[in-house]
């Protein structure tokens, strides 16, 4: 009967809700829906979307959806798919790899949707636009600066990014070329990563040949150009003698290329330029026919200790002034919200406003009361509640259960007594037993919970912990630990934990600058994607949103 009551105010809220921001909504819809594919996540696409998200904000007629493939080329064909699905005006989408994409790229162009591909190539004609800055040039670029600072002699080592993208196979054609005019200087090895600084590391641990006549190793961005260097400081027989390390993409902030090459970390590094302003002004442009250019090339720069310190002073201004902004506009999304609720109210007959609100109240509140609150405690209770608290609930129940017996024994005991003295009596000691375990119920419910807290928060980081290891830190068996917090909770200890490893990741989005990947490793997921759809499930909100 509940269930049906709750069913049947949900449907009138559904088709109410929908009624009320038709006729509230005083902000006319976007003009255009860009879909964003970005092929990985990192900071060099966290800055770019940044400002994608800028220049939208200051058109205020175009509404963009991103999607982060993590460099996995069948998660960015759905992805591409399931945002040409919903109906978008534009694809911009930078490809993982040169051909394996092409084909949902294809899918996109033939439905007339126009694609801008950016930063990365794709071996397919189909596509509307394609911009970047010339990472052949770069990699020249930087060959040419290893020979200068060798003075023509010397060996080299390469660590390339993605086998199969467009900018690794550029970058070393450029890197390549450049060192075919200095025959004194050799090319001794081309390692393969993937663009992240752990495969860096892996790439030179696991070479064979002499690392210590390596004299610059050339990291194709600079993360692995800093994953390198990790590695050789760690190799053993090396005399603390290190390369020069040099890299690319040059980007500003705390742990960003030129503050590296500002501090002497790196030699030098080589500005890849997001641009993520023009990018959109790009899209708006094909979508408002206005003339463009079907192959544009961005500007870089090379960064040297002699102008690190320079750019790094510029960028960081321009980091100030971005964040000024993004401020700005959230006051002024604050107060056109407000401005909508005024004109809502004007809008609409005081008695359905009345009426309406009610509705939304009184299923708020019943639901909230009857339903969820009970289902969010399920999965909340031991790290939303004190140790006391809960210790005193769960002892409550038991005295409860407790008492109940012991009244029923005083009545047998009094009728086969026949006396009210006997009756008296026997209240009086299932009383003083019913405190006394009651007492004892409650310290040990809570020294339980304390080290049961103790062991998950211990626990948190390893992706590997499983219920039998939280039983064994307890001294206890699987099926007891699991008895024990059900009855206590009314959770498992599997959801117990995972609700612990969301907290803490929230708590680090909100403290830290760490990526959403090194966020959902550090609590113990093993995936960014099923980090991103349980910690959605939670908080109704993708992790990136918590730092908007």
């Amino acid at each position: 009967m509940v269930f049906f009551r709750i069913e049947n105010m949900r449907r009138l809220l559904i088709f109410l809700i929908p009624t009320l921001l038709c006729l509230s909504c005083s902000r006319s819809a976007p003009s255009y829906v860009v879909g964003v594919s970005q092929c990985s996540e990192d900071i060099w696409r966290e800055k770019q979307n940044a400002e994608l998200r800028m220049a939208a904000y200051m058109r205020g007629d175009v509404e963009l959806r991103f999607a982060a493939a993590y460099d996995s080329d069948a998660r960015q064909i759905q992805q591409i798919d399931s945002l040409v699905a919903t109906g978008i005006d534009l694809l911009i989408v930078a490809p993982n790899q040169v051909a394996t994409i092409s084909p949902a790229i294809d899918r996109a162009y033939d439905k007339g949707i126009p694609v801008i591909v950016f930063e990365r190539k794709t071996n397919s004609q189909k596509y509307t636009a394609f911009i970047s800055a010339d990472n052949y040039e770069m990699g020249r670029q930087m060959g040419e600066y290893i020979a200068s600072e060798l003075q023509g002699r010397g060996r080299v080592m390469e660590v390339m990014g993605l086998k199969g993208s467009s900018p690794a196979i550029e970058r070393h054609n450029g890197f390549a070329d450049a060192l075919k005019n200095y025959p004194d200087i050799s090319l001794v090895a081309t390692l393969q990563g993937d663009w992240t600084e752990e495969s860096a590391v892996k790439a030179v641990c696991s070479y064979k040949g002499d690392l210590s006549t390596i004299d610059y190793v050339f990291g194709q961005n600079d993360r692995m150009a800093m994953g390198a260097r990790r590695a050789l400081i760690a190799k053993p027989g090396l005399g603390g003698k290190l390369p020069m390390f040099c890299g690319i993409d040059g980007l500003p902030g705390e742990d960003g290329g030129i503050r590296l090459v500002r501090d002497s970390v790196l030699d030098a590094s080589y500005i890849y330029p997001t641009h993520g302003d023009r990018l959109l002004q790009l899209a708006v442009d094909i979508l408002d026919g206005k003339p463009y250019n079907k192959e544009t090339r961005l500007m870089s720069a090379l960064v040297t200790r002699s102008n690190a310190r320079v750019l790094l002073m510029q960028t960081d201004e321009i980091i100030r002034q971005s964040d000024y902004l993004d401020q700005l506009h959230n006051r002024a999304d604050n107060y056109l919200r407000q401005l909508d609720n005024q004109r809502t109210i004007s809008w609409l007959a005081f008695g359905f406003i009345v009426l309406l609100l009610v509705a939304i109240v009184l299923f708020y509140l019943y639901h909230l009361g009857k339903v969820r609150l009970q289902q969010e405690r399920v999965v909340n209770t031991l790290w939303t509640m004190d140790d006391k608290s809960l210790a005193a609930e769960t002892a409550t129940k038991e005295q409860s259960d407790d008492g109940g017996k012991t009244m029923e024994k005083c009545t047998d005991q009094s009728m086969e007594q026949g006396t009210d003295q006997s009756v008296e009596q026997t209240e009086k000691h299932g009383e003083e037993e019913t405190e006394g375990d009651s007492a004892e119920t409650s310290a040990a419910v809570s020294l339980f919970i304390s080290r049961f807290k103790q062991v998950v928060e211990a626990r948190m980081s390893d992706s590997d912990t499983s219920v039998e290891d939280l039983a064994a830190d307890m001294n206890l068996s699987r099926v007891q630990l699991y008895r024990k917090v059900k009855t206590i909770s009314g959770s498992s200890p599997v959801e117990l934990l995972r609700t612990a490893r969301l907290k803490r990741a929230y708590h680090l989005l909100l403290t830290t600058d760490k990526s959403i990947s090194e966020v959902a490793y550090d609590v113990g997921f093993t995936a960014p994607s099923y980090f991103t759809k349980c910690f959605k499930d939670e908080y109704g909100m993708l992790p990136g949103d918590i730092r908007k």
